[in-house]
């Protein structure tokens, strides 16, 4: 699972910075472990250090020690096995989870696929793409239903927002 990505070099001493994915800025720093995609390609690389720093984070790659090295990393994602991640609870998803849901309104029309979620100050918004984009608010008084295992998300939305 794709949990963040590299964002560029920080400092002399091989250290990167991170733009976590997670819903809090330290979310990367509880597995010692990352698969980082190089080249097309995944390799497991063991985390020597992380710190929160502004919105997102700075690593110690193992292996990574100066600037230059640190820069061959930049643009790479940040992944983790899904087995290592925790489990969810009743009402809780994984933003990856949701990615291809069938989106239909309480009436049963369809009003796309999910194709990515936006993070906002006030709340998550969903992507909804069919004949045009749609963007509706991840929350309570409007998401009614998501069934992981149907692979479709009912709203409280009009098929003409």
């Amino acid at each position: 699972m794709v949990l963040g990505l590299i964002t560029a070099p920080y400092g002399v001493r091989g250290w990167v910075r991170v733009k976590p994915y997670t819903q809090t800025p330290d979310g990367l720093s509880r597995y010692p472990t990352w698969w980082i995609g190089v080249g097309g390609e995944w390799r497991p690389m063991r985390v020597e250090g992380y710190r929160v720093h502004g919105r997102g984070g700075i690593a110690k790659l193992e292996g990574c020690l100066d600037r230059s090295e640190a820069e061959a990393y930049v643009r790479c994602e940040v992944a983790v096995p899904r087995s290592v991640l925790p489990e969810t609870g009743e009402g809780e998803f994984y933003w990856v989870d949701l990615i291809g849901l069938r989106v239909e309104s309480l009436d049963g029309s369809f009003l796309g696929e999910v194709s990515g979620i936006l993070e906002t100050g006030a709340h998550p918004v969903i992507r909804v793409v069919s004949e045009r984009e749609r963007l509706i608010p991840f929350v309570e008084q409007v998401v009614k239903e998501v069934d992981l295992e149907r692979r479709v998300m009912r709203v409280d939305w009009g098929a003409d927002f």
